[in-house]
Formats: structure tokens, sequence, C-alpha cells
């Protein structure tokens, strides 16, 4: 057990036994010749007493000594020290976000029974959908670039010093799209790296990783030749990102098949970030953006053309989308990556939710996205009778509104075949929340062309009834057991009433 785990059950213990003590902090901390910051260091597990002090700690609050520097806990908070001593827990980045593991065990505490129960609660729902260590590193990265509206200037500014100065000698400014080799000549001779495009292809168990870096005095990274330039270029900016920034803790593959921290996942996306600003500088964005948006009819060509000058993939391009609209336009949007396996069943693979948009995911659910989303909706189509190719990808745009809520939604998405898994079709879009000032900003807003299109969340919670609804998978089961508990909860309360009224 890690000493710092010690010290934050002695710190629970002894503050529980304060508190039950009814001894304020205060007086707790004169009665033990202590001060009482210090008392507030052990509660929050930051300091670990000598023995003479937990001597006379125990003697203030009535306890025997072993009991106090036992790291057992009572039965009824067994959940609670369970979920302490996890994996998950002591890796959880708090600091990300303003906390530290002492003050979430001082909430914990107010109440430890109870808390030890929802701990216990959480853990068997967890175990129920198979959610791994890693699902939940992933979300807390989420949460910090929502909490951040994803938007991060200590990285731009970064990005366009490094573009300026360290980039300028090989020929890295101004230069849009970047050029492969320009990337390749800063990583080999500013870093020192050896490149290699055979290893991946040559072994069929590497085939579906995008690069493979293999640390030592000289860097060793591994690209699969496979991938498309746009996408070479984004692995070797995001390289430039992991060295120029300093970032030691890192995935050594693409798609990391494991996950040992949040820094791990979080250096990550701060390389990426890097990376994207290095390809798609944000002044240039800025103004590719200002002539977008001002539009006063939807032209599906321009933002092919964006793609062709940034030399983009549609995920680069919506993500860098993600990163600067927030800021610069204070727009709420959501970013939504969807594959389709086979049979019509779609996976959420990746998303970044800046809107509070109902998505209903995970393995426990089995449910049918709604088939008119627009990540969803290109995923069905096909372009002129054909699948849409890596070069050609399918464009598309819908005013989505959901039928319940009554909340709509301006989304743009493109779909085309993965690289690496041709069977496999891939769609990103970004949605935007429909407001009385969206049209102001994205004039294309108000194209009587764009189709309204309604929608929910799954086919099971729909409203909709077949006739309203061709694009329908399954029928409204989790809808209509929904209205009938509610029918039920009526027929009690009324009959409540009767008897409260002295009928029968």
């Amino acid at each position: 057990m890690s000493a710092n785990l010690v010290n934050i059950i002695f710190g629970m213990k002894m503050r529980q036994a304060r508190t039950e003590a009814n001894m304020t902090l205060t007086e707790f901390a004169a009665a033990c010749d202590l001060s009482p910051s210090y008392v507030t260091e052990i509660e929050k597990g930051r300091k670990y007493p000598r023995s003479d002090k937990i001597m006379k700690i125990a003697e203030v609050l009535g306890k025997s000594y072993d009991d106090l520097v036992s790291i057992r806990l009572d039965n009824s908070l067994a959940h609670l020290e369970t979920t302490l001593a996890s994996a998950t827990f002591q890796r959880f980045p708090f600091e990300e976000f303003g906390l530290e593991p002492g003050d979430l065990v001082t909430l914990l505490t107010r109440e430890p029974e109870k808390a030890s129960a929802l701990l216990h609660a959480v853990i068997a729902i967890a175990r129920h959908y198979d959610l791994k260590e890693e699902e939940f590193l992933r979300a807390a990265l989420r949460s910090y670039q929502e909490i951040h509206e994803n938007y991060f200037q200590e990285l731009e500014d970064t990005a366009v010093a490094f573009t300026h100065d360290i980039g300028a000698p090989y020929g890295l400014t101004g230069q849009i799209p970047v050029r492969r080799e320009v990337l390749e000549t800063v990583l080999r001779q500013k870093y020192g790296y050896e490149i290699d495009t055979t290893t991946i292809a040559d072994d069929p168990r590497l085939r579906r990783y995008r690069a493979v870096f293999v640390e030592g005095k000289r860097p060793y990274l591994c690209i699969n030749p496979s991938l498309h330039d746009n996408q070479i270029n984004f692995v070797l900016a995001r390289e430039i990102g992991y060295q120029h920034l300093g970032l030691k803790e890192r995935s050594f593959a693409s798609t990391p098949s494991r996950i040992d921290s949040f820094q791990q996942i979080l250096n990550d996306h701060l390389a990426a970030y890097f990376g994207g600003v290095l390809l798609m500088p944000r002044q240039a964005m800025f103004a590719d953006l200002q002539d977008f948006f001002g539009r006063d009819r939807w032209e599906p060509q321009a933002l092919l053309d964006l793609l062709t000058k940034y030399d983009a993939t549609p995920e680069m391009l919506f993500y860098r989308f993600s990163e600067l609209i927030p800021q610069f336009y204070g727009i709420r949007h959501h970013f939504l990556r969807f594959h389709q396996m086979d049979n019509e069943r779609y996976v959420l693979y990746k998303q970044l939710n800046l809107n509070q948009l109902i998505v209903p995911h995970g393995i426990g659910l089995d449910e049918h996205y709604c088939r008119r989303w627009l990540s969803i909706r290109l995923l069905r189509e096909q372009l002129n009778g054909e699948t849409p190719t890596f070069d050609h990808p399918l464009v598309g745009v819908q005013m989505s509104e959901f039928v319940q809520t009554r909340e709509r939604f301006l989304c743009i998405g493109v779909a085309r075949p993965l690289t690496l898994n041709p069977g496999v079709l891939s769609s990103v879009i970004i949605g935007f929340r429909v407001d009385a000032e969206l049209s102001q900003t994205i004039h294309f807003a108000d194209d009587p062309a764009i189709p309204m299109i309604y929608i929910n969340e799954t086919c099971e919670r729909c409203p909709l009834t077949a006739d309203q609804c061709s694009d329908r998978a399954a029928p409204p089961t989790i809808l209509q057991a929904e209205e009938d508990a509610t029918a039920r909860r009526l027929a009690l309360s009324q009959l409540r009433d009767r008897v409260r009224a002295g009928e029968r």
C-alpha cells in the first residue's frame, strides 16, 4: 500500500473520530498541542504525525494507538477503503480539477457510511458495464478539455513561436499546407530522429498502428506507409510537439493499447494540439472561418476547399474548428466521430461535448442511435450509389431538432472510409446550438435549402411513430416502459387520494 494511501486513511480515521467526539478543529488541535494548520494537513492526508503525536491524538480521542494506525476501516466503510486503494483513485488527476485526494476524503467522511454505500453502487455499475480504468481517465480528459472549452492559449502561443523562431530555418514559416519533408527534416536535424517507414508494413501484427515511437539516445519513429500524407504529417507534427514541449510520459503507439496514467493521455492531447496548430495556424484558420461562416448559402465545396488547402483529414479540420470557434465566436458546439462497423452497427468512437448534448453510449447500451443524426445518416448514405473514398468524402449538413426538447443544432459532417481498415466507414460532425445570434455569425444557418430533420436520442426512446419515421431501427421499448411506469404512478396516486378522502 502506498504511503500516500496510508496518510489518507489515517487522516480520514482521525477526522471521523474528531467529528464523533464533537470537537472543532481548533479545540482538537489545542488539546493535542498541535497547530490547526498541522491538523488540517493530517486530515487531508498530506502529513503523517510522529509516534509521540499519534499517542497524544489517541488519548484525546479516546482511541487506542493501534486502532488509529491500522489501515483497516470498519466493515461499513469497506467499499470506501476499496475505492481509496484502487488504481483509478490513486491515478485520477484531482489536481487538474483544483482538488486533492484529501479534499475528496473530507467530503466523504462527513457521511462515511453513506459515502461508502454510494461508492459501492458506483463500483457495481462500473463492473456491470465492464468499464475499464482507462475509460475513467479518458472521461477525465474530456472533462478537462470541456472545462477549458478545448482552447489552450499557451499552446497556441508556443506553437506560433516555434514556427517563427525554430521552424523558420527549415522553411516552416508561412507554409500552408506544411510539406511532409519539412516536418521530417525538423525531426531529424533538430531532434535527431530516425524515421522508419518499412518496419510496420513488414509485421502484420503492427499494421493497425499508425505509428510507433521507441525512445533512446536516437529517437526512433516507425510510421505506417499505408497512411495518407496528411495523416503522416499529423504524426510528424505531433512528434515535434512531444519534443518541443518536453513531454516524457506519453503513449508509444497510436491508439495506445495501454494507458498508465492521466498524465500520459494529457500529454498525448497537448502534443496533438501543438501539432494541429503547426499544420493549421490560428491566424490563417481564423480568416478562413470568417470567410466560411460569412457565406449566405451552404456550400459543401467551400468545406472541401479547406480540407484541400490545409491538406487535412476531416477529423483534423473539425477538431481545429472545435478549438477556435468557442474562443473567437462564443458558439457552443459538439464534436462526434462515429464508425460504422457492420450490419448498421454504429460505434461512438470520440466525442467532445460543449453543448450538453445527450449522447447515450457505453458497452451496456443495447439501443440504436437515432438513424436521423447527421453522423449516422452520412454513414448510411452513398455518394452516387458508391461508397465515398478517402480522397472524395461525403459532405452533409442538416438542421437537427430534438422532438421532445425542441433544441436545434446546425450540424456539418463528413464521411469516408478508414485508411487502415477500409471496410469501416467513419463520420465526423460538428454541431452548433441554434439560438437567436447564431445566424449573425454563421450566415448560412438561415439557408432554406438546409434540411430540417427531427431527431431523438435512440429509437428505443423516440415518440415518433413508424409512419412519422421510416428510419426507425427498433420499437420504442424504453419510451413505452417509461409511459407504463408513469401510468402506474398516476394510478397509485389516485388510489391514495381516494383512500384519504374516505372512498373505496
